[in-house]
């Protein structure tokens, strides 16, 4: 076991009973049927959209994008914070943890 997967298990706190090798994994795979036969009342997983159907997504979820004209300004303070990050990161100082330190 690597030391890792030990810390994500005290992390999430999963108990594992069974462990697969891999080759025990290639055999359930190859054992599987490659079609298996649906129920007459199956969900597909990837509902195909038309006209006049629900779609996929809730509008509060993905919402249409929006074609407006953002304010000039807005770009330009991205621009500015971006610049002096990099900047100051070209110059050997470190802005990634809290204040400009050396380093």
């Amino acid at each position: 076991m690597f030391p890792t997967q030990a810390r994500d298990r005290r992390r999430y706190r999963a108990i594992v009973t069974d462990v697969l090798s891999d080759a025990e994994l290639a055999a359930f795979a190859l054992a599987a049927e490659p079609e298996p036969a649906l129920d007459d009342d199956a969900v597909p997983i990837r509902p195909i959209d038309g006209p006049g159907s629900e779609p996929t997504l809730p509008d509060w979820y993905m919402p249409a994008p929006s074609s407006g004209v953002r304010p000039g300004w807005r770009r330009r303070i991205a621009i500015v914070v971006v610049s002096s990050i990099l900047l100051i990161n070209a110059a050997g100082l470190c802005v990634t943890y809290g204040p400009v330190t050396f380093g």
